[in-house]
Order: C-alpha cells, then structure tokens, then sequence
C-alpha cells in the first residue's frame, strides 16, 4: 500500500515534520510520502491561502493519482477537500475530518486546540459543517497570558482549560503543525490527544484496505 500525504502549504519543514510522524506511525506496513503543495502559502491561514493553494493540490493529485492507492490532505482546516475528493476514485481524508470524526469514538466532547485566537472561528464552522457541533465542547487557542511560556506549555495549559472548564473528554490537535505532540501531552492530561495526521492515515489505510472509497452517486459524482 501507497499512501501520500500533500501538505497543502510550501513550508518544506513543516512537510518533513508530518512525514517523520506518519513514518513512525506506518512502521513500515505501508508506504507513506509527503509533499508541499507547489505556488501555495507557507501557511494555510485564510480563505485566500484556500484557494491560492487549490491549482498546486490539483496539480499534485493529477501528477501522482496513478501512484498511490490513497491521498490524505494534511492541514486541519481541510482545504479543498471537497475538489480533492470530487477529483478521483481512490480514498481521500482529511486530517480536520478524520481527526473529530475519531474524537467522537473516544469520548462524551472533544475540543480542538487552535494555533491563535483568529482561528478558532474557522473551527467553529468546520465543526458545523462536519454535524458535530453537538459533541464539540469547545475550541480553545492560547490565551495571550501565556505568551512567555513555551508553544509545548501553551498547548498544555490550553488543552487543560479545555479539559477541567470545557469538559472534554479527547482533545484534537487543530494544526498539522502540531504533528508528534499527542502522546506527550496525553500523558500529562489523562485523556486521549489526537493528531489529525496519524487519525487520518488510521482511516485511510483502513479504506484501502476494505477497497472502498467515497460515493460518486450525487454529491461527488
């Protein structure tokens, strides 16, 4: 099995960073690659970055789709999924999707920890646009309090918050960036921490393996 993973923006390091962690989690039952999205933004932050990312991934899905047996998207706000989907046969997984989808196997809410404040209204949407609203407790990026500490401590203690104040029960990892977090921070707070990346490579190896994808019968068709 061959499994690539496009990260949807042009940061090569931050592209390195989710293909050590997705390599560490194939321990070598199936081929994983990743690649950055050629002419996109160092980073997916707005609705401009979308679309500035949108021909790059195309491109990227066109060039390689004969090689590989599945296709994650690798940012947590899912960007272009739909398009990516559309455009081919074989399984197609976003890390947003694949990561809140399993969260709410695992537990009562999840909340999603975000990268900054503006964020977390993208989340929100995602979040609805997905029906989980209902067992979402909450989003949550660092509060400006903590901006001395460090970017592992500020996740803590925001996932923390979101555990005693929110209730939830599993924490999401709300960037690809944050790739290689989750097991560290579970020890530390006693729930489940999910990285968007290795849920995704559960689900769609899991599809490859099943030799099923998504329905072309209306919305994809």
């Amino acid at each position: 099995m061959k499994l690539l993973i496009i990260n949807p923006n042009s940061d090569e390091s931050m592209t390195q960073a989710i293909l050590s962690s997705a390599t560490r989690f194939s321990r070598n039952n199936f081929d994983v690659s990743c690649l950055s999205t050629p002419g996109a933004p160092p980073f997916i932050d707005t609705y401009q970055d979308i679309a500035a990312a949108m021909p790059g991934m195309a491109e990227l899905l066109h060039k390689h789709e004969a090689d590989y047996d599945g296709f994650i998207v690798a940012c947590h706000c899912d960007p272009n999924l739909d398009l990516m989907k559309e455009s081919t046969d074989k399984p197609m997984v976003g890390i947003g999707e694949a990561s809140m989808k399993i969260a709410t196997m695992l537990g009562h809410r999840f909340s999603v920890i975000s990268t900054d404040e503006r964020s977390v209204p993208n989340k929100e949407a995602l979040i609805r646009s997905y029906h989980l609203q209902d067992l979402a407790a909450s989003v949550r990026s660092p509060a400006p309090a903590w901006a001395d500490e460090s970017e592992h401590n500020q996740y803590l203690l925001t996932a923390r918050a979101a555990v005693d104040e929110d209730m939830a029960e599993v924490i999401v990892l709300g960037c690809a960036g944050m790739t290689g977090l989750d097991k560290r921070l579970e020890s530390e707070l006693g729930v489940p921490v999910l990285d968007g990346v290795v849920c995704a490579l559960i689900i769609a190896s899991g599809l490859v393996k099943y030799q099923t994808s998504t329905s072309k019968i209306r919305r994809y068709r």
